[in-house]
């Protein structure tokens, strides 16, 4: 048990059950955050959101207003993206949880060499990001992201909902089946923050050192780690 959720671990993928057979594999998006809603309180819920867009927040917020949005904060943002973190924490009804690295960047290069994420991109993201929220997460008994089918042939089978085994909690992925479009058509249909990096070429956006734009017809993730035959950082697989 966590000190937001008294649900157990069986309780939760009970939970995790259900919903595969209720919500199946193209319910919408508004019919995940309602199972979702049904089953748990807003304190219980967490939602991740990169800041390349507003969206996820904007739905789960319609019905669990207030709800605790982590924004992992890795020291190597766009300004782009910290502005959009701004205006989702200024403009829409959550609460926005800045999740930080143990290290600074400084910290980081004395202790492991000036530039880590140029020599062991794994490794940085491992210290900047999967650690980080793996502490944040354990303090919920669910969290929502904004992973979808269509990003990269790694999340072409994301359930809607599911049991994270890694982080021990519900997992919810209401925009699974939507395409890159759609997003920015309901973020353009509800004033939605978005950030301006999507409208240059960026698809997909990342830490800026290991971030580039993506050209027409590649895959929206070509642009994360280029170079290399990394596409994730490690979260979502």
């Amino acid at each position: 048990m966590s000190p937001r959720t008294a649900k157990t671990e069986a309780e939760l993928r009970e939970i995790a059950a259900l919903g595969a057979q209720e919500l199946g594999w193209d319910a919408s998006a508004e019919e995940v955050i309602a199972f979702a809603a049904r089953h748990l309180e807003v304190r219980e819920i967490a939602v991740a959101c990169s800041m390349a867009d507003a969206v996820l927040p904007h739905l789960v917020a319609q019905q669990l207003p207030g709800v605790d949005v982590l924004f992992l904060d890795t020291g190597y943002h766009f300004t782009e993206t910290r502005s959009t973190r701004d205006e989702v924490a200024r403009k829409l009804p959550v609460t926005v949880v800045d999740v930080l690295p143990e290290l600074t960047v400084a910290q980081q290069d004395e202790r492991y060499g000036k530039d880590l994420f140029a020599r062991d991109a794994a490794a940085c993201c491992k210290l900047r990001k999967m650690d980080p929220l793996k502490r944040a997460l354990s303090g919920y008994g669910a969290w929502f992201t904004g992973v979808r089918r269509d990003e990269a042939p790694t999340r072409g089978n994301t359930p809607l909902v599911a049991f994270d085994e890694t982080h021990g909690l519900l997992k919810f992925n209401p925009v699974a089946a939507w395409s890159f479009d759609e997003l920015i058509g309901y973020a353009a249909g509800h004033q939605v923050p978005v950030n301006l990096l999507l409208a240059h070429g960026y698809p997909s956006i990342g830490c800026e050192p290991c971030t580039r734009p993506v050209a027409e017809g590649e895959d929206p993730r070509a642009g994360r780690w280029a170079g290399l035959s990394k596409t994730e950082c490690g979260i979502h697989i």
